[in-house]
């Protein structure tokens, strides 16, 4: 290896091994961002808080199985409406709670029965 080969390579080396180290070293909580733009974000969940750490909004999948949900709570943290789908299937519920987090009223919606797509649908 010829010297104009070597202050290529080496510089480039110790710079992959410390970005390699760094996200070793580095604590998950130390990358904080106070905005973010991005066209697509994909996750597991988003839970949204408070200044003082109560949770407000959570984005996630439905208690138990099934699909998406969005419980929405109230300024102490209580789970005030949730709108998702439900454990059983496609069916699409909105629930209300009261301020122990019991259920106090819900809307469902049933969500048609589709053929399976090999089959033609009846006409």
């Amino acid at each position: 290896m010829t010297s104009r080969e070597r202050w290529t390579v080496y510089p480039l080396l110790f710079l992959a091994i410390g970005l390699a180290l760094r996200a070793v070293t580095v604590p998950p909580e130390k990358f904080t961002v106070d905005e973010l733009e991005a066209g697509r974000i994909v996750c597991g969940e988003i839970v949204i808080t408070s200044d003082d750490g109560t949770k407000l909004v959570h984005l996630g999948r439905v208690k138990g199985a099934g699909g998406g949900r969005i419980e929405i709570s109230d300024l102490d943290g209580a789970e005030a409406i949730a709108i998702g789908t439900g454990p059983e299937g496609r069916d699409g519920v909105i629930e209300f709670f009261d301020t122990d987090g019991q259920t106090t009223d819900s809307v469902r919606a049933r969500a048609p029965i589709l053929p399976p797509a090999d089959e033609a649908s009846p006409r």
